[in-house]
């Protein structure tokens, strides 16, 4: 909803939010604790197996929607965009900074506005490009080669990056589609394409180590309610801003669990991109709060 949301209900939307961010950290903690030591298509597969057993009562529950399914290619495609996107991103964490990890997320924003002109093909306005562009400068600033080396794990958080952004443009086009179809297709989708990687890699896990790689799954689809919840009930000009507090939480935790101080050019590249992505965030919600008002 967007311009139509009470203060109490922007309030209960910003707790909802918090909650998403509190079990996103905690999920992200514990794959960079442990993420190292398994591949990264092995925590993702096990992750999703958590989640779609989860989502089953749920399942059971709308059973009567999952017979029109359609669109097929769309959900497939946006299924391996997942993939690519976890994958890449649990690899990233694992082997980068958390409070850089976090920022190079940030730039989803600004990388959907030059994918929706370039396959969308929708109007981009000069502004528009103008945030974009100095989020992908911040970006640079973050990641810089005097900040951090070129790795691998930087090459994948760019690819999940990417990735990710274009599983949120196939979204964009499943528009309509019943959430409980959208879960399944997610976790169940990403447990089957994952399946072979992991089972023919698979690292055996430590006793010690299946309560923690197990919650997170449960923290991640737990999360992915409160995130859907909060944007169900809040306006997104709310909400986004508020979004911004979870690089100073990564970077808290980075410090206090990890001893990882954010170096000056993260805190910069940081800031450009807050600025950047924040402007995007209120102009889009202006903009459908004057459409939603036939102005």
């Amino acid at each position: 909803m967007s311009g139509g949301a009470t203060a109490k209900d922007n309030l209960r939307a910003g707790a909802w939010l918090l909650a998403d961010m509190g079990l996103n950290i905690w999920a992200i903690s514990i794959v960079k604790a442990l993420g190292a030591g398994y591949p990264p298509w092995q925590l993702v597969f096990l992750r999703a197996v958590v989640g779609f057993c989860l989502i089953l009562p749920w399942l059971a529950h709308q059973r009567e929607v999952l017979r029109g399914i359609d669109r097929l290619p769309l959900h497939v495609f946006r299924v391996f965009l997942s993939a690519v996107a976890l994958t890449g991103g649990f690899y990233a964490v694992a082997h980068l900074p958390l409070a850089l990890y976090m920022t190079m997320n940030f730039t989803r924003p600004v990388v959907l506005v030059a994918l929706s002109a370039l396959i969308l093909r929708e109007a981009v306005s000069g502004s528009r490009w103008l945030a974009a562009g100095l989020g992908l400068v911040g970006a640079f600033i973050a990641a810089s080669p005097g900040n951090v080396p070129w790795t691998p794990a930087l090459l994948a958080a760019l690819a999940a990056v990417l990735a990710g952004t274009g599983a949120i443009i196939v979204t964009r086009q499943l528009k309509g589609t019943p959430p409980v179809v959208m879960m399944l297709f997610y976790t169940g989708g990403l447990a089957l394409i994952t399946a072979w990687p992991a089972f023919s890699g698979w690292q055996n896990v430590a006793t010690g180590h299946w309560p923690f790689l197990l919650a997170v799954g449960v923290f991640s689809q737990a999360a992915q309610f409160c995130f859907l919840r909060a944007h169900w009930l809040g306006d997104a000009g709310f909400l986004g801003p508020l979004g911004y507090s979870s690089l100073i939480l990564s970077g808290a935790v980075g410090y206090v669990f990890f001893d990882e101080v954010p170096t000056l050019n993260t805190v910069i590249g940081a800031a450009i991109i807050v600025a950047a992505t924040a402007f995007l965030t209120l102009r889009t919600a202006r903009l459908r709060s004057h459409a939603a008002s036939g102005n």
